[in-house]
């Protein structure tokens, strides 16, 4: 290994920069030339099949079998002309990741020969052969039947010679087995609510969208080094390793110069995001070394999210040829900043106005306020399930890490946004609402809304879920995660508080108030009750933590616990009173990311026992070996007492490396009886429990006298690429 190792570093320094070929034109001549959006339609498809395929896309209305065979004739013909050869079903499992399987487009003629054949069957529907996904006990492991079925609001698009298409995956009984499908329903759920809301305000309003704004943090290491790393290759991220003596401390990283090589790969990949149609925007450097990001211009809730998945294949196949490896893990490296994947979520009206933004009218701003404080209400009600939908093993290293968002959950609004709702807060119906023949209303008291348009306090950088002046940020969701998992929770969330909210206000008209007073009335209410929620202090302190258990939030960090949030009374009631998730569906959720935990620690555990019984105690102990021989020969060449003090600094060194390989050996024999114990139990939670007690703490133990080991053994005989070669070597 050791020679490997030496080998990969003298490769990776003798790398270059990739040549990279730009496309013709601007990058607005060739955005999205590889996807089936409204140019190819309209080329490819009779006007009467584009027009029903657009309000399909618009308004979610059905189509027709006929009008699907049309659109595949079409959207066959545009793949074949971009060289495609086969399609696929494109969906989301509850891997995280994404799926397909291709098939071409070959059939039989009958003559003996073949033909491209690409029916509005096969558009709309297929039956993969998907038994082995996770699926929490919804689908026997010996059926494999389960249907994945077209989403027509999302683009298709081709990668390589497939025709993808986005899909749904359902089991034949019905039940959602992806991310796709409650993600959808929670779309929904929140347009109805918050258009419903809207006509408070503005009676024209006739949809409400969802907008979702992600921001990509990962790594790159070099692709021999990444080789040479058993870990990396098996889990994603390091589990020893010294620190650098430089990493991040210099703040040099932030912000600078792109490195050449690195430079060469953005560039590749934004070409290639761009063909793709993802809206590329932002590329530069993350905080730690050799960390980036690359983040979109907003788009709506599900063509983004699809995006970010599509993103996340795209930029691994990239990497490879600039033989770079990418590191989408949360904390692929111990000591530096972790990766996150914030999430920038809105909602907006099909009539151009942003809900979560300050309006230019009293009356505006009133509606501003409305969905402000239904957010806060959400989240104040929501928060341990919303914490729940960012967790997972590999998250839990990054949160609460003094480098990313503490594990609980607050909001941040700044100075200006909390002083108008505690100024409402403390005014009455009657000094708050004053008419006008302009506006109708206003809130008198707080005149000053009109101008609230950029806060003036700093951003904080410790809250979870921050206001950003038009949207909220939410920070903790982590790089690897399929972003839908967050936004089906924060979207039910709103859309289950909306409905109440509404429900309140419409029976205080109904009892005889004016709206304006039924409105007033209740936001107060709700600005009163869900004040626990707010925090702009530091949310790394200890003192935070205190005060968060004493205002009753969600301060559990146990992964395999928080999950239990998934199915308390009150988020079952959310999910299944919307119609996102069935209390079937929610508990299977419940159950495979509870499972995926265990497998994740499982697999660390047996990765860290092989590495450590048979690449780390045999090479420290050949170094041993050596020192015991050097000692040997200087106590038979000088006197007793001489060689004594001659080799008293190498004894110490044979003492350390013995106690540091006692300790590997007896807490890794530990660790695989703590994996036999947790194995053995039946229910998958309190296995979870059990590894996340018992089998996860021992890794930093060994981890600790391993990294120890490395700063003893000689360089040259070290097996693993180091610190200082992962980060800096670009």
């Amino acid at each position: 290994m050791a020679t490997l190792r030496f080998k990969m570093v003298e490769e990776a320094i003798k790398r270059k920069a990739v040549c990279v070929a730009a496309p013709e034109g601007r990058p607005s001549g060739y955005f999205g030339s590889r996807v089936f959006g409204r140019e190819a339609m309209r080329k490819y498809l009779p006007k009467q099949t584009f027009e029903a395929l657009s309000r399909t896309m618009e308004h979610g209305t059905p189509l027709s079998r006929e009008t699907a065979d049309s659109v595949a004739a079409g959207m066959k013909q545009w793949a074949m002309d971009m060289g495609a050869t086969h399609y696929t079903h494109w969906f989301q499992p509850l891997t995280g990741g994404t799926a397909e399987k291709h098939d071409a487009f070959a059939e039989h003629d009958g003559r003996g020969g073949m033909i491209e054949e690409f029916s509005g069957k096969l558009l709309i529907q297929q039956e993969p052969d998907a038994s082995s996904f996770p699926n929490g006990g919804i689908r026997n492991t010996f059926e494999a039947r389960g249907y994945s079925a077209w989403d027509a609001t999302s683009p298709a698009f081709v990668v390589d010679d497939t025709l993808c298409i986005p899909t749904i995956f359902i089991a034949y009984t019905g039940e959602a087995l992806d991310y796709k499908v409650p993600l959808l329903r929670s779309l929904n759920a929140v347009d109805k609510a918050a258009t419903a809301v809207c006509r408070y305000f503005d009676p024209a309003v006739e949809k409400v969208f969802s907008y979702l704004g992600w921001e990509q943090e990962y790594f790159l290491v070099d692709e021999g080094l990444w080789a040479a790393r058993p870990d990396l290759m098996l889990t994603g991220r390091t589990l020893m390793g010294h620190e650098s003596a430089k990493n991040q401390q210099l703040e040099d990283h932030y912000f600078g110069a792109i490195p050449t090589r690195v430079m060469a790969f953005m560039e590749d990949l934004e070409y290639e995001c761009l063909k793709l149609g993802i809206p590329a925007k932002t590329r530069h450097n993350e905080v730690a070394p050799n960390q980036f990001e690359l983040a979109p211009i907003y788009e709506e809730t599900n063509l983004a999210n699809d995006h970010n998945q599509l993103l996340m294949s795209t930029i691994k196949k990239v990497a490879r040829r600039h033989s770079f490896r990418v590191l989408l893990h949360e904390k692929p490296f111990k000591g530096i900043n972790g990766s996150g994947k914030h999430n920038n979520w809105s909602l907006g009206t099909d009539t151009g106005v942003n809900l979560l933004a300050p309006g230019k009218t009293p009356a505006g701003n009133l509606q501003f306020v409305t969905f402000l404080v239904n957010v806060l209400m959400a989240v104040y009600k929501h928060n341990g399930v919303l914490k729940a939908s960012i967790s997972s093993a590999t998250n839990a290293h990054r949160l609460g890490a003094n480098e990313a968002p503490p594990a609980i959950i607050s909001v941040f609004l700044g100075s200006q946004v909390s002083e108008v709702l505690d100024r409402l807060e403390r005014s009455t119906a009657d000094q708050a609402i004053v008419f006008d023949g302009k506006s109708g209303f206003r809130m008198g008291g707080i005149a000053h809304i009109p101008e609230l348009l950029i806060d003036n306090t700093d951003r904080n950088r410790t809250s979870p879920f921050a206001f950003t002046g038009n949207r909220f940020e939410f920070r903790a969701v982590g790089s690897s995660a399929n972003c839908a998992g967050a936004m089906i929770t924060l979207n039910t969330a709103v859309a289950a508080q909306l409905r109440d909210f509404k429900a309140a206000v419409d029976e205080k008209i109904a009892a005889g108030e004016s709206r304006e007073k039924a409105l007033f009335t209740v936001l107060k209410a709700c600005i009163g009750e869900c004040k626990p929620i707010r925090f702009d202090g530091n949310g790394y302190c200890d003192r935070w933590k205190e005060e968060a258990a004493r205002r009753g939030l969600d301060c559990e960090t146990s992964v395999p616990l928080i999950f239990d949030r998934f199915m308390a009374p009150d988020t079952v009631k959310m999910f299944t009173g919307t119609g996102v998730l069935s209390e079937k569906e929610l508990r299977a959720r419940a159950e495979v990311y509870t499972e995926t935990y265990t497998k994740k620690i499982q697999i660390e555990a047996r990765v860290l026992g092989d590495l450590a019984m048979n690449h780390i105690i045999p090479v420290a102990s050949r170094y041993q070996a050596m020192l015991l021989d050097k000692v040997d020969k200087i106590n038979r060449m000088f006197p007793s007492g001489k060689s004594q003090m001659v080799a008293s600094y190498d004894v110490g060194l044979i003492e350390k490396l013995s106690y540091h390989m006692t300790e590997i050996h007896a807490k890794t024999e530990a660790l695989t009886d703590a994996r036999k114990v947790a194995n053995r139990i039946a229910d998958e939670r309190e296995k979870a429990i059990a590894y996340h007690d018992t089998v996860a703490p021992l890794f930093d133990e060994i981890r600790y006298h391993i990294d120890k080991l490395e700063l003893i053994v000689d360089n040259e005989m070290w097996p693993l690429p180091k610190y200082r070669e992962l980060l800096f070597i670009r």
